[in-house]
């Protein structure tokens, strides 16, 4: 039975494909997949909060890996941080870690005005009580590193400040490069990149594209250079990364991708960035296949939102 080829099992061809793409073609080896989404759930998650996405990350952001958010300009990976620093700083009987975060907050993009909106839209039982709102906030500590050696000098202090200070969540938004994999695995608590996008056919980061185009620029000249996005710390970065989440517009909606996880097949979600945060369409995920897995598409999205009178960017 061990041997047996997971092809003559009877399962639906739709999940058979699954296990193919993961090199999985055994029962011997389904079983060694099963161990390996339980030791996921033992070492834990940080819930999104969004249920289609947490079903198919088996419990949300996991613990002890890296988690990589790739997307152009705008498309909202700067809230999608907002909002796990939230959840992550939330007492535990609502869904929350109960602890500290570290927000590395390198293009200043981080907003405390934002998020306390997302708290009060999302937990309104929670932001309502007298001084709730700024006990939250006092739990996210935000970094601004001037500079790169700076930034590299300060990991060892980050470090003693993990294991001192009850942090839950380490966020780095954008620096992806300066980060390993060993210190998510040190702290032992989700630790999530952003990463940008560049044009294939250029050095330089599109930093974004989109941002530098006129804003009468046609929807057909966006669709013309969607095909040249790629995430810019390139394939080396991309190894050393356990979830990738690709961040992406077409047609003026915005998907998530589930783009690599070694426990979830290939999805998209379709999402909208409301008033308390990113919210998904649909926790249906559409299936994705070949080169749908890892394109990064950026057709006909705003980057700048509008909450509260206050323009931010995502």
């Amino acid at each position: 039975m061990a041997n047996k080829q997971i092809s003559q099992m009877g399962l639906p061809k739709s999940i058979a494909n699954v296990f193919a793409a993961r090199n999985v073609f055994t029962a011997k080896a389904l079983s060694l997949m099963e161990l390996r989404v339980q030791n996921e759930h033992l070492a834990g998650h940080l819930p999104t909060h969004m249920k289609g996405l947490d079903e198919a990350l088996c419990g949300g952001i996991p613990f002890g890996v890296l988690t990589e958010l790739v997307g152009p300009a705008g498309i909202g990976k700067t809230q999608f941080c907002l909002k796990l620093s939230l959840l992550a700083s939330l007492p535990a009987s609502y869904g929350g870690l109960d602890g500290h975060v570290i927000y590395i907050d390198v293009e200043s993009k981080f907003s405390s005005r934002r998020l306390i909106e997302i708290g009060v839209k999302s937990f309104p039982e929670i932001f309502h009580r007298k001084g709730m709102a700024q006990e939250m906030a006092g739990r996210i500590h935000v970094l601004r590193p001037a500079s790169l050696s700076e930034f590299t000098e300060s990991l060892q202090q980050i470090k003693i400040s993990l294991l001192q200070n009850q942090v839950k969540l380490l966020v780095i938004d954008s620096m992806a490069a300066l980060v390993t994999g060993s210190l998510a695995e040190f702290s032992r608590i989700p630790v999530v990149v952003t990463n940008q996008v560049r044009s294939q056919s250029r050095d330089e980061i599109c930093h974004y594209y989109f941002q530098v185009q006129s804003w009468n620029e046609t929807i057909e000249d966006r669709t013309r250079h969607d095909s040249h996005l790629v995430a810019a710390l390139g394939i080396n970065w991309a190894h050393a990364v356990t979830i990738r989440l690709v961040l992406e517009a077409k047609s003026d909606q915005r998907f998530i991708k589930v783009a690599k996880s070694p426990i979830s097949p290939p999805l998209a979600f379709p999402f909208n960035i409301t008033s308390s945060g990113i919210l998904l369409l649909s926790d249906d995920g559409i299936e994705l296949t070949g080169p749908d897995i890892n394109a990064i598409h950026c057709q006909g999205h705003n980057d700048i939102i509008n909450f509260g009178g206050e323009s931010l960017q995502c």
